[in-house]
């Protein structure tokens, strides 16, 4: 396997806060430091490998005989190989259409990735510096507090590191306000601390790199992703919008419960389309096996390692995420957020992560650098069983004692599933 940079070298303090990185920090190209030191890869043993696939296997049956899903697509890649590909479940639970590795769903968060990658890309390209000033580049911008605007950074607002409130101005979004009027009355919200100070999710305010990627290239940001990212990924079922979505062969419904564990399918909405870099991608399992091995530095000749070791590097503390679900509370000691990515220290090892959901459709990936090993799901309903399976996974890959965090193999589940219809007949593909 090959060498990397791992992300081990932290760029703040263990505390509940980081300071930001000074202008002097970035050389002279607007490059961050590196995440970290040379650090060799490790092999995992093949047949604890087989033996992960097998249970993994296992368990999604479970999980459809128990209609944990409306539909389900994952993959498992290890060493740029995808060793397990798998669906489930419908695209269209009244249609009867099946996922398949083609299908398109929305991926919700985990398109902030690709917000920064392709930021990325063009600051090694010299068209910006993760250091630049939104101010420079932005006219509109301001906050509450101009000291702390005047300070604000590139990588600040893709490290969810501005200062505002967590999801400032999402529930405007969602009672339709548009995103050009929300930007643009960011100086109404108090602020919670300096850039760079301190960590605040956002999805708005997170969307302004479109806007500045466009003010330095004059290219649409859908677009500069399509040409930087899912061309030459050769992502081919990859797009942005309700409109991208709707006109793919085979896309994901959303669906919510229905009777006798039914699920019954309603039209996508809008709003988050509408902040596209945080939220707008539309991708298919085979898709993101692609963006998984390039991730993991399988395609260096369109993210090379010294990029990723940026991206993936641990800046801001987000201690919440310790505590957020029962598989972090047991498995996580560290917690931080790096660039459109969420950093963890998982039983001891590096966990690159990041989830999402919008109304109707749920996603997860997650990596750990020094294996080389990571899982990608994406499912079309609310359900959260689903959500269990992916650390499961990386407790039997990394050998810890087994949990069931997705309650797949509890009996009274099972005896309530029973009593209504079949289960489905899942479909594995497995490629090498």
């Amino acid at each position: 396997m090959r060498f990397r940079h791992l992300p081990i070298a932290l760029a703040c303090t263990l505390g509940l806060t980081c300071t930001s990185l000074p202008a002097a920090a970035a050389d002279r190209t607007g490059s961050l430091p590196p995440a970290g030191t040379h650090a060799a890869s490790a092999e995992l043993p093949e047949a604890r490998i087989e033996a992960t696939l097998a249970d993994y296997r296992r368990w999604l049956d479970e999980l459809d005989a128990r209609h944990g899903a409306a539909g389900l697509a994952t993959a498992v890649v290890v060493d740029d190989k995808v060793v397990f590909e798998h669906t489930q479940g419908y695209a269209d639970a009244a249609t009867r259409a099946p996922v398949t590795p083609t299908t398109v769903f929305r991926l919700a968060s985990l398109s902030k990735a690709f917000a920064t990658a392709v930021t990325g890309l063009l600051v090694d390209g010299g068209k910006l510096r993760w250091d630049m000033k939104l101010v420079d580049v932005l006219p509109y911008f301001k906050l509450k507090d101009m000291q702390s605007a005047d300070q604000a950074t590139v990588a600040d607002i893709l490290g969810q590191r501005l200062g505002l409130p967590h999801n400032t101005y999402d529930n405007l979004l969602e009672d339709d306000e548009p995103y050009q009027e929300l930007v643009r009355k960011l100086d109404e919200v108090d602020n919670t601390c300096a850039p760079g100070q301190c960590y605040g999710y956002q999805n708005v305010a997170f969307s302004m790199i479109g806007d500045v990627l466009f003010a330095r290239t004059g290219n649409f940001f859908a677009r500069l992703v399509d040409q930087r990212l899912f061309h030459p990924l050769d992502m081919q079922t990859a797009s942005y919008g309700r409109s991208g979505l709707e006109s793919s062969p085979s896309w994901a419904r959303p669906h919510r419960p229905g009777p006798n564990h039914s699920w019954i399918p309603f039209e996508p909405n809008e709003i988050y389309y509408r902040v596209a870099p945080a939220a707008g991608v539309n991708a298919s399992i085979r898709d993101m096996e692609q963006w998984l091995i390039a991730q993991m530095d399988g395609r260096q000749d369109v993210l090379p390692a010294s990029l990723l070791d940026v991206l993936h590097a641990p800046a801001v503390s987000t201690p919440t995420e310790l505590r957020a679900t029962p598989w972090r509370r047991a498995r996580l000691s560290a917690a931080y957020y790096a660039l459109g990515w969420r950093v963890y220290t998982y039983a001891g090892e590096t966990l690159i992560y990041h989830a999402g959901a919008v109304a109707g459709y749920r996603t997860m990936i997650g990596f750990f650098p020094k294996y080389r090993a990571g899982v990608v799901t994406l499912w079309n309903s609310a359900g959260a069983m689903p959500s269990g399976l992916m650390p499961m996974v990386f407790d039997s890959l990394l050998g810890l004692p087994h949990v069931d965090w997705a309650g797949v193999e509890s009996p009274e589940p099972a005896k309530a599933a029973a009593r209504f219809r079949p289960a489905r007949k899942a479909r594995p593909h497995r490629r090498h």
